[in-house]
């Protein structure tokens, strides 16, 4: 057993709640490595914990998001070495630390050419495109399709993968310079919610034909709209509550606008077992190596500043990727 510096919180609320403490770092199990975390992701799905939106047990760490280097590995550990730089993008909790262990099944090696503060940036939002983008609707090229928040961390990815595919995105933003943000990643065509009507502006853009699938992370704010502009027996992918959960759907209203179909997917369910997680990983960091996703990180803040970072966040003040140093 080891100390680390740690982020953690003992009650939900704001980002006063999180508090920078010393926290034990157990020796690996079977099946276990120990790192040391060189950059950490900062995440939406943090917040909901943060807050009790997705219920925990407390006291809690936080973060699912990050990349390092093996100190220890457990017994049965074949496929890692100590020395071994390695990014993970899910749970459990936790990531928000100067070290820490975690099972093997959540971690993939970082290739030549990828950097820690590029792999904490896109594991778990680059995973979260793949998953949407290529395992729930499996985008073949030349669709036009509506994703919500295109300037976020998620988003800007969104936009160079679909651009990567020959898809036509369509990103609502709420700024003329996030819409400028959105189209220089990718997007083909920009909606400012601000000041624009989405239903409206998606029925121009495609000629009235609407899309056949909604990326759609903000929840109930945009949820009506989003089944507005979907396309007889189209697919809502609603992944996660930006502006709170959807609640009370009547499943009578997805008859009434077409045979719709609802999915509310989350990373987990599509990168189990761990040769799906490697795959997913490749094809992400494959885009990377290429150039055709360029990783974007527009804020940094220390560790021990991790409640000002989730201020940040939650006021819809950042772009891009936000990362946590140690």
């Amino acid at each position: 057993m080891s100390k680390a510096k740690a982020i953690r919180f003992h009650a939900t609320g704001g980002p006063e709640v999180l508090k920078l403490e010393e926290v034990d770092v157990p020796a690996p199990g079977p099946g276990e490595v120990t790192l040391r975390n060189h950059a950490i992701g900062l995440n939406f799905i943090d917040i909901y914990f943060r807050t009790g939106l997705y219920p925990t047990s407390l006291p809690s760490g936080i973060g699912f998001e990050g990349a390092g280097v093996i100190e220890a590995v457990g017994r049965d550990v074949r496929d890692f070495r100590v020395g071994d730089r390695v990014a993970y993008g899910q749970g459990p909790a936790g990531a928000y630390s100067e070290r820490r262990t975690l099972p093997i099944a959540q971690l993939v090696k970082l290739p030549v050419g990828i950097s820690f503060d590029a792999a904490a940036a896109i594991m778990l939002k680059g995973l979260t495109v793949q998953y949407l983008f290529r395992q729930t609707y499996r985008l073949q090229g030349n669709e036009t399709i509506l994703f919500h928040a295109a300037a976020g961390g998620v988003g800007l990815l969104a936009c160079q993968w679909a651009k990567a595919l020959g898809v036509k995105l369509i990103g609502t933003v709420g700024s003329a310079e996030k819409a400028a943000l959105a189209k220089a990643n990718g997007a083909w065509q920009t909606i400012d919610y601000s000041r624009e009507n989405i239903v409206e502006r998606v029925m121009e853009l495609t000629g009235g034909a609407k899309v056949p699938v909604v990326y759609d992370g903000v929840g109930k704010d945009t949820w009506e709209a989003s089944l507005d502009c979907l396309q007889p027996r189209g697919l809502m992918v609603s992944y996660g509550n930006a502006s709170g959960p959807v609640a009370g759907v009547n499943l009578g209203i997805l008859a009434q606008k077409g045979s719709l179909y609802v999915t509310r997917p989350t990373l987990a369910s599509y990168v189990t077992p761990r040769k799906k997680l490697e795959a997913s990983a490749k094809e992400l960091f494959d885009l990377v190596k290429k150039g055709a996703i360029k990783v974007k990180i527009d804020q940094t803040f220390a560790l021990a500043e991790a409640s000002l970072a989730h201020q940040e966040l939650a006021s819809r003040k950042t772009t891009g990727s936000t990362i946590l140093h140690p």
